[in-house]
């Protein structure tokens, strides 16, 4: 069943996403993903990031594995502007990520995905993976 809408629970997310970060358009938006999910990946190791994408939707899925070197060591969890400044490096003359690129994205990610599970994994992944999508408007999820 989690397979038969996937383009369509994609494009929702996008457009959730596009709506939230307030970005122009669908190619912007699939940019600033990318690169949150990039962020974030490279401080998982290969187990812990194989756990994380189970709670992703399935194109999220794919985003969040796609062109991953399994064999760089994990970086740790910074400060939010070094992350931030991370997310804007991919396609760095197309990539439109405001400083609050990680919220935009954590917030619009939070209302698609099974919180229970999602949280679940967060909870078993180093410090610093809660609060990389701790959103802390609750108004915004």
């Amino acid at each position: 069943m989690e397979f038969q809408h996937t383009s369509d629970a994609f494009e929702s997310f996008l457009a959730d996403a596009r709506d939230t970060s307030g970005l122009g358009t669908r190619n912007q938006t699939y940019t600033v993903v990318e690169g949150v999910l990039r962020t974030f990946r490279r401080r998982l190791d290969v187990h812990e990031a194989i756990r994380f994408a189970q709670v992703l939707p399935p194109v999220l899925r794919a985003i969040f594995v796609a062109d991953w070197d399994t064999t760089a060591a994990p970086v740790p969890f910074t400060d939010r502007e070094t992350m931030t400044d991370e997310v804007r490096a991919l396609r760095q003359h197309h990539n439109f990520a405001s400083g609050t690129a990680i919220t935009d994205v954590a917030t619009a990610l939070l209302r698609h995905v099974d919180r229970t599970a999602f949280d679940a994994v967060l909870a078993t992944l180093p410090p610093g993976a809660l609060a990389f999508w701790h959103v802390t408007d609750p108004e915004r999820t």
